[in-house]
């Protein structure tokens, strides 16, 4: 495994952090979870097990051990020094002033191990009138005009998966990357900092590109899309599908799909941008089309044509669908007190000469705390006398 021996101190919460963490774990990393004795506040949401674990926790944290911590108290902060020693990588995706206070800045941590490869991921990053506000994943969203765009009817829309918190989470672990073959040049570590408005403008950019250099503002689209059509979505007899029509060879085999070849030489349909100028008549081209299809029958002509085309599904279905089953993207982990194992989606890429870690559950709150501490050399009594004192 690629990352068999690197050691991640993952101080890291919701999703920005530990799923970084996560991607890691995947490929051999041994990731340590910190988090106080009572367990922090992303292991409670949206609660699936009898614990109060919730479904993002179970995915966040797959593959990882969990120590429990209180890392602003002395004797914590001495356990913090000792796992430093041992690190390759710590973890935490807080602002600066909260990582001064904890010991979790990079002067600090490189102090103790000139190794060290710090990794953050803050709301709006380090320098600016925001740096020391904090964010979520639909602030970035609203603040690099994905929320505007995708908006319909006069009212914005903020899309309801964290894509932005994910993103990041995949820069920071591409950082890492960069940060350990650097490290194998130079000996030593270094900070590799994200931030979710730096990620949110990056994926964007060609909007803010386009405006910039064109001076349009291409207003709100809801499922349309200003630079292709038909991108829609669009109701059968019995369910939903979106297409996405890109590029003149794929517009000409869906002309001719719906009947119209005479639209590929149609002047005002030349182009991307054209038919995004046009897209509500595309789209009501494409919507009589599909009326009187089921989703079966409309996907299976789309897709013997060669166009781009997906049913519309509801979370409940997602991981039932045959091509999902095909993949194998899907690892079940049982955690206990769930109903059932969980469907955990662990990093969708395979290497052709190096396989994923095997798949391990989430950790339970502190499960691992003694065996972590005993490898650091702390005896039976002295792992006792921290949890009396509420320490671990």
């Amino acid at each position: 495994m690629p990352l068999k021996g690197v050691r991640v101190l993952d101080f890291g919460r919701y999703i920005a952090g530990p799923y970084c963490g996560a991607l890691l774990a995947d490929y051999g990393a041994d990731v340590i979870r910190i988090e106080g004795p009572a367990g922090n506040e992303d292991r409670f949401s949206v609660p699936v097990a009898e614990d109060g674990s919730g479904g993002m926790f179970l995915q966040m944290n797959r593959g990882k051990r969990c120590l429990t911590l209180k890392p602003g108290s002395e004797a914590g902060r001495e356990i913090v020094r000792k796992l430093v020693a041992t690190a390759d990588v710590v973890i935490a995706n807080m602002p600066d002033d909260a990582l001064e206070k904890l010991g979790l800045d990079y002067p600090t941590l490189a102090a103790l191990n000139p190794r060290i490869i710090l990794v953050t991921a803050s709301a709006f990053g380090s320098e600016g009138p925001l740096a020391q506000h904090v964010g979520f994943d639909a602030v970035g969203q609203a603040m690099s005009g994905a929320v505007y765009i995708g908006g319909k009817d006069g009212e914005p829309a903020r899309a309801q998966v964290n894509y932005v918190d994910f993103t990041t989470a995949l820069h920071c672990a591409f950082g890492v990357m960069l940060a350990l073959r650097e490290r194998e040049v130079t000996g030593v570590g270094q900070r590799v900092s994200g931030s979710l408005l730096g990620t949110a403008l990056a994926i964007t950019n060609g909007l803010t590109i386009d405006h910039a250099l064109n001076g349009i503002d291409r207003g709100m689209m809801g499922n349309r899309a200003f630079s292709s059509a038909p991108t829609d979505v669009f109701a059968t007899r019995d369910g939903w599908i979106m297409t996405q029509v890109v590029g003149n060879p794929i517009f000409a085999r869906w002309a001719a799909l719906v009947g119209r070849p005479e639209l590929a030489d149609d002047p005002r349909f030349a182009s991307d941008i054209l038919r995004g100028g046009h897209g509500a008549e595309l789209s009501a081209i494409m919507a009589d089309w599909c009326a009187p299809r089921t989703n079966a029958e409309a996907l299976g002509e789309l897709g013997a044509a060669k166009v781009p085309a997906g049913a519309v599904l509801k979370p409940s279905e997602a991981l039932a669908h045959p091509q999902v089953a095909a993949t194998g993207v899907v690892d079940a982990m049982d955690y206990p007190g769930a109903h059932g194992p969980a469907p955990v989606v662990r990093t969708p890429i395979t290497l052709s000469a190096s396989a994923k870690a095997a798949p391990v559950p989430a950790p339970q709150l502190g499960q691992d705390s003694a065996a972590i501490l005993a490898e650091m050399g702390y005896d039976a009594a002295a792992i006792s006398a921290l949890r009396e004192q509420r320490i671990i």
